[in-house]
């Protein structure tokens, strides 16, 4: 077994941990607050009836504490160690820590339940952060889907008869050897054909969605697919150098590029709390001294009296209304998305996705359906020997194209026999079937000799064929040696294309741009029907992940300074840009594996009008967010300055933290609509 396929076992295997762990934590986490709370009712119970010290006391309400507050200390202390001092943990260690000790303080009361309670309360704010972070991107393990198991290898060896094939990894072939590659099956390694011809679908690797025809001398290039014929191939790269393993180490990096974006509540806290901290230390120390300064009062007496004030100040102060809201608003609109089929992968995904000012699309699969239709027919007017109307040689065209293809797996077949159904049912009788490998092909449909192919196969033939003004894929046919017209293929635009790039720029997105592989015609075609003002063609995936990096780090001079850019996508080779990104919008009906997992946010439906949708409901519940906050700081400073004048108590300070979160929760929750 090769060291490369159990790498990727391992990663199932840690994946598939790595989500029960996040699952197990949760419930774990539920199950500590309910015991947690139970001990802090068996405390108060006990502190109401039975006679202990102080001390004992304290003993007695440590136990719930510790219980509950273990993991909060705990972050604080790794908080004070990394020089990451004020964050919320540390915030709710003073509080809470003050308020346990106050008691010992000459002619202060206790303050045991109220701490315990406001430990207890913020970790049920933790929790619900945890479940609304969710599970954040998982490794690309499915990017193994492009990944070859195995190549066949024509040997070299002039011992072993020719023609004998081994099955080797793709690791173990040397560059010069020479594979064979049957129907179906990836290619393995990039190289160049030695004989047979065949067409390969490269939507996965380029995006290009035309497949492409080869033939002996074209180079081929690993992960696409080979559709028709048998190709024997020669090495011309060492597996670790092949296209496949580029596109998944390009993957594999872009996501490490992509630092998390910190949730708004630790932004908050960083600023936050270093002035409610530093305001209760002044509290607790600056009227004492001025007292004894002014009134020759000794600092003793006064001293409790403030510090309790000051303590009452941090409880008031703890942002629990806050981290328990904002991050159940953010899980509200990840739930209302999920309903309409949008799933966001995280909280701070709808923070970015309400800042997108460009929205960058790869082109098929994504803005287009990416499989192949006959769009138009052009019957050959000076035709004389069918004598009817238009309508009709455009109507016999199809018919005998569909007939001369019956038998093909190529893709552009595909679709002239989806064009006209009927060939397959009809009496017509095809016979006499030439291929010409990367021309065309040849038959007999009842008594005339039809011709289906390119330009190359109508020069080959000596026909004078038309080119046709509309860009894609153009089939010639030629009936009886006469050029009778053309048929145009090309990748349909999906319906509301249009309609999503029109919603963007309502919603203020100042530049949505296309990327494609395929050709500047085509791209020229489809941004033209679709209102996009700017389109990059004929690029490679790194292209791709190239023009996003400098999006990034050089901002246009059109967008803000802190917009974002999105990327939306579907093909393997779009994963690394959508890792990449600051926003990755995968399409993920038709999606490849990759591209679902390397996204931050996947459209379950395939629809690119959903991209407005989904900037809507991030702006929406980012708003929502907004109110909490502003809601809890307004209420905290009102319930702050009468602490200060000694107009309340410690549990009017815990109200004033619980009714404002239950408020804001109860708006949190409009969020999920």
């Amino acid at each position: 077994m090769s060291h490369h396929h159990h790498d990727s076992e391992c990663c199932h295997e840690h994946e598939h941990h790595h989500e029960h762990h996040h699952e197990g934590s949760l419930k774990s986490k539920i199950i500590r607050i309910i015991i947690a709370a139970i001990l802090l009712i068996a405390a108060v119970l006990i502190e109401k009836n039975s006679s202990l010290s102080t001390w004992q006391l304290l003993l007695v309400f440590l136990i719930p504490y510790l219980f509950i507050g273990f993991d909060t200390l705990k972050e604080a202390a790794e908080g004070i160690f990394h020089g990451d001092l004020f964050n919320e943990h540390f915030l709710m260690s003073i509080a809470t820590i003050g308020a346990l000790l106050i008691g010992f303080l000459p002619g202060a009361e206790t303050q045991f339940p109220e701490a315990v309670f406001v430990m207890l309360f913020f970790q049920v704010g933790e929790l619900f952060e945890g479940y609304a972070e969710g599970k954040s991107r998982e490794s690309i393990t499915h990017l193994m889907d492009i990944r070859p198991d195995i190549v066949h290898i024509a040997t070299t060896d002039p011992s072993i008869e020719e023609g004998e094939l081994k099955d080797v990894e793709p690791e173990m072939v040397e560059v010069g050897s020479i594979i064979l590659v049957r129907p179906g099956e990836k290619v393995p390694l990039d190289g160049v054909v030695l004989e047979g011809s065949s067409a390969l679908n490269t939507v996965a690797l380029t995006g290009e969605s035309m497949p492409r025809d080869i033939t002996v001398g074209d180079e081929v290039i690993s992960g696409c697919i080979n559709l028709s014929g048998v190709i024997r191939v020669r090495t011309t790269k060492p597996f670790s150098e092949s296209n496949v393993s580029k596109i998944i180490s390009l993957v594999e990096n872009a996501s490490e590029h992509k630092s998390k974006s910190e949730t708004f509540i630790t932004r908050f806290a960083r600023i936050y709390t270093p002035i409610v901290v530093f305001a209760a230390i002044a509290l607790a120390l600056i009227p004492p001294a001025l007292s004894f300064v002014i009134y020759h009062l000794s600092f003793s007496e006064s001293f409790p009296t403030w510090l309790y004030r000051a303590l009452m100040f941090l409880v008031v102060s703890c942002p629990c209304a806050l981290v328990i809201s904002v991050p159940l608003t953010f899980f509200g609109g990840i739930g209302g998305a999920s309903r309409h089929g949008i799933l966001i992968k995280g909280a701070n995904y709808m923070d970015i996705l309400a800042k997108v000012k460009t929205v960058v699309f790869d082109k098929t699969g994504t803005l287009t359906h990416g499989q192949f239709a006959v769009e138009a027919v052009h019957g050959n007017s000076e035709q004389k020997t069918i004598n009817c109307q238009l309508s009709t040689i455009n109507c016999q065209l199809l018919h005998l194209a569909a007939h001369v293809e019956h038998f093909s797996s190529h893709p552009i077949a595909a679709a002239l026999r989806d064009a006209f159904p009927e060939a397959a049912h009809d009496e017509c009788e095809v016979s006499d079937i030439k291929e010409f490998a990367g021309h065309g092909i040849q038959a007999r449909v009842g008594n005339d000799i039809v011709c289906v192919g390119n330009t190359k196969m109508m020069d080959s033939l000596g026909m004078a064929w038309h080119d046709c003004h509309l860009p894609g894929t153009i089939i010639h046919v030629a009936i009886n040696g006469e050029y009778a017209g053309h048929i145009v293929i090309n990748d349909m635009i999906k319906d509301d294309s249009a309609e999503a790039i029109r919603q963007l720029k309502e919603l203020g997105v100042e530049r949505t741009v296309m990327l494609t592989g395929d050709r500047q015609g085509v791209a020229d075609h489809v941004a033209k029907e679709l209102g996009i003002t700017e389109y990059h063609a004929e690029l490679l995936p790194a292209d791709k992940v190239t023009f996003v990096e400098q999006e990034l780090s050089h901002p246009s001079p059109l967008t803000s300074h802190l917009s974002k850019v999105a990327f939306v996508g579907d093909g393997i080779n779009d994963a690394p840009v959508l890792a990449r990104a600051d926003i990755g919008i995968a399409m993920g009906g038709l999606g490849s594996d990759a591209a679902i997992e390397a996204a931050d946010v996947v459209l379950m439906d395939d629809q690119p009008s959903k991209i407005a949708q989904a900037i809507q409901i991030a702006r929406r519940t980012i708003a929502i967010a907004r109110q909490n906050v502003w809601f809890a700081i307004d209420v905290k400073i009102a319930v702050l300055i009468l602490a200060t004048f000694g107009l309340s108590t410690m549990w009017m300070a815990v109200f004033a933290d619980v009714g404002v979160t239950v408020l804001a929760v109860l708006n949190a929750m409009r969020a999920m609509r």
